[in-house]
């Protein structure tokens, strides 16, 4: 297989020097259609690429949490396009050989493939494997015509065409179908953004859906006459009150050892003099006005740092790394520090690089952030970590892994 790939980008890499403008319109519309084609038959092959390295444990062998994971930082691509890749590939490899031979040949594409899976699974559990293969033949067909959406809907009522008999007591199961897909799809995405703000994306089942519009909605109305906030900005408002009430119950878990909280560091002159901006520990950062603002309703906590602005070192005193130590280690590391990875800080736990039981003291220089999969797998591997001159981590792989043993760095969290 690897040779035929190669050829095939090579052929492709020919292709991409051509004199595109010199093709007739026909010329064009057809290569259009070549090209779909090839790339629907090369996503048949990537997909069942990626099920044989998620049924090796490729990924846990290489460090990664998931195969997601890896995928993100093999092929750099965002976390929900590399589970959805990882998903298709369970669900066309686990009973549906059909779908992945019309995604094959080039007949149907990858979202195409995924609604067609989903319902062939559901007719053969209502109807049984003689109407599955009907349905696959109709819906293979519709999706000559009809884009991923249209077919899903369509897809609803495809009983009609195929077992018209139990049509109405399988459209009761279909819906049950459909609300089981929205829990499995269900996600949030939080993305940091180069300008420290952050986008929201993801789908919320129907519960949660109903969650939000009555938490956010009574505080999206217009303040005013004089109110001249979009809807959208309406909406950011509302979800920030909500956050903010929420952080006032006292009730929310803690996260990596400390209450609940919004972390702002920055300096006490800074602060008073109403001059200083400030950082969160998630790597954000704050006008001096925002600092402000945070301060009139907060516990301002005195840490002493030295001249670099290093805390202290706590010697050998004390074995947990907490309080103002842990908030230095998250301001240095700003997540998970174990290459690839994305973890928040409040997800991650403080490892000593010389452990505690052999001598290690808690320090800064004798730290690092790890989220709980990675902690984990330095215990458990050859990968070791150590601090460079400049005072960060850096990880040295296992020579199987790489025989050269080049270090790496984590780049999720560096601040631009």
């Amino acid at each position: 297989m690897v040779l035929e790939l190669s050829q095939a980008e090579d052929a492709i890499a020919a292709c991409a020097d051509t004199a595109i403008w010199a093709l007739s319109e026909g010329e064009l519309i057809a290569a259009l259609d070549t090209a779909h084609r090839i790339e629907q038959r090369l996503a048949s092959v990537k997909l069942a690429l990626i099920r044989e390295l998620e049924g090796r444990g490729t990924a846990t062998t290489h460090g990664a949490s998931s195969t997601a994971v890896w995928l993100r930082e093999r092929l750099r691509l965002t976390i929900p396009a590399a589970r959805r890749l990882v998903d298709l590939a369970a669900v066309l490899d686990t009973g549906n050989p059909g779908v992945r031979d019309a995604l094959a040949h080039g007949h149907i594409t990858m979202e195409q493939a995924r609604v067609i899976a989903d319902t062939v699974d559901t007719v053969r559990t209502a109807a049984g494997p003689e109407a599955a293969d009907k349905s696959l033949g109709v819906l293979v067909e519709w999706a000559g015509q009809f884009d991923p959406t249209l077919l899903r809907k369509l897809s609803t009522r495809i009983l009609d065409h195929v077992a018209p008999d139990i049509a109405d007591a399988a459209a009761a199961a279909a819906l049950d179908a459909e609300a089981r897909r929205a829990t499995r799809d269900r996600h949030l995405t939080v993305s940091t953004l180069a300008d420290s703000r952050l986008r929201l994306t993801g789908v919320l089942d129907s519960e949660t859906a109903g969650l939000l519009r009555a938490a956010i909605d009574p505080l999206c109305a217009p303040s005013g006459p004089d109110d001249q906030r979009t809807p959208g900005q309406r909406r950011h408002d509302a979800l920030s009150d909500v956050c903010r009430l929420a952080l006032r119950t006292g009730e929310l878990p803690e996260h990596g050892g400390d209450p609940a909280q919004v972390v702002v560091t920055t300096s006490y002159d800074g602060l008073i003099r109403h001059l200083g901006s400030g950082a969160l520990d998630t790597g954000l950062h704050l006008t001096a006005e925002a600092v402000r603002r945070l301060a009139c309703d907060a516990a301002i906590l005195p840490a002493v740092l030295s001249g670099a602005g290093q805390p202290l070192d706590l010697g050998r005193q004390r074995r947990l790394i907490s309080g103002p130590l842990r908030r230095a280690l998250v301001l240095r590391d700003r997540g998970c520090a174990f290459p690839g990875c994305d973890r928040p800080p409040r997800w991650c736990e403080a490892h000593h690089i010389e452990h505690w039981a052999d001598g290690g003291d808690t320090s800064l220089t004798n730290a690092v952030l790890l989220c709980g999969h990675h902690h984990r797998h330095l215990h458990h591997s050859d990968w070791t970590v150590r601090l460079t001159g400049d005072g960060h981590p850096e990880f040295v792989p296992p020579a199987w892994l790489d025989p050269e043993q080049l270090p790496r760095r984590n780049h999720y969290h560096r601040r631009t």
